[in-house]
């Protein structure tokens, strides 16, 4: 069967149909040909590039022109799936205008096919107006990275019946809000359950158990090569730093003890050529 493009419509069907959703990120052009190929259903350019490729402590420092500029590689190596921009810090929260400004350059400069932004009925009114000016938004509810040290740090968040309730109601009001999908970081397994039988729109869990209706991970942690720190949640299939460091250890090796380059890596000069240099 001819593979064709992941639609948002696509996505919402899987959860009817009872199937799973997959979603990974991907920052730049080979890891994003390489996610797409392997036929995941959805990719995230996430501000996660803040830390896990430009070196930043958090994902608060990351501007709107880094994610444009991440974003327009990972387009020109997606063909098939979903491609999701992730706005950052500040692009959304200052006004209307500002945020359907912001998400309309992911569109039209980046060629994404949606945007996420993090909160919850404090963006209901930002996630109506953007989804009104025609740009589909996946909410992101739990954990928001971006409001961490609101949040206390990195924890684990709806694990009382009274903040587990107002995830319910946020998911909730983003889904009226117009939402198509919506991420749920770091929330108790039966929380996300009772989150996912209680709306009509898919949810996806980034550390949220196995009863959403997908999962994302950040591609640098589940295949080895962000090593600051591996959260709980994350699975890593592969761990390809380590094999990374010995190559490059390798390769100085070889260089400093003259094996490489072998002939094999050498381009020859035809002899007669060279002897007619010789005779200049």
């Amino acid at each position: 069967m001819e593979r064709k493009k992941i639609t948002i419509t696509d996505l919402q069907a899987k959860k009817r149909d009872g199937k799973k959703i997959t979603m990974l990120t991907a920052y730049d052009y080979p890891m994003a040909k390489l996610v797409d190929n392997a036929e995941i259903d959805s990719i995230l350019v996430g501000d996660s590039l803040g830390m896990v490729v430009l070196g930043y402590e958090s994902t608060v420092p990351v501007t709107m022109d880094e994610m444009i500029h991440h974003a327009k590689a990972v387009r020109r190596g997606t063909k098939y799936a979903l491609l999701i921009g992730d706005m950052p810090f500040m692009s959304y929260q200052v006004s209307n205008e500002d945020a359907i400004r912001n998400a309309s350059r992911f569109m039209k400069e980046a060629g994404c096919d949606a945007v996420k932004l993090e909160g919850g009925s404090e963006v209901v009114g930002v996630t109506k107006a953007i989804v009104n000016a025609g740009i589909p938004v996946l909410g992101h509810l739990g954990l928001t990275p971006q409001t961490v040290s609101k949040l206390g740090g990195y924890k684990i968040q709806g694990k009382s019946a009274e903040a587990a309730r107002k995830i319910l109601d946020d998911a909730r009001l983003l889904e009226k809000a117009g939402c198509f999908a919506i991420v749920l970081e770091c929330v108790p397994d039966k929380v996300a359950k009772l989150i996912t039988e209680r709306i009509s729109i898919p949810t996806i869990s980034c550390g949220a158990g196995p009863y959403c209706d997908g999962q994302v991970l950040v591609t640098n942690d589940m295949v080895g090569l962000f090593d600051r720190f591996v959260p709980k949640f994350v699975k890593q299939y592969v761990k390809l730093a380590p094999l990374i460091l010995e190559a490059f250890k390798k390769y100085k090796s070889e260089v400093e003890t003259g094996s490489f380059p072998a002939a094999e890596h050498t381009f020859a000069i035809n002899e007669e050529e060279f002897s007619k240099l010789m005779k200049d």
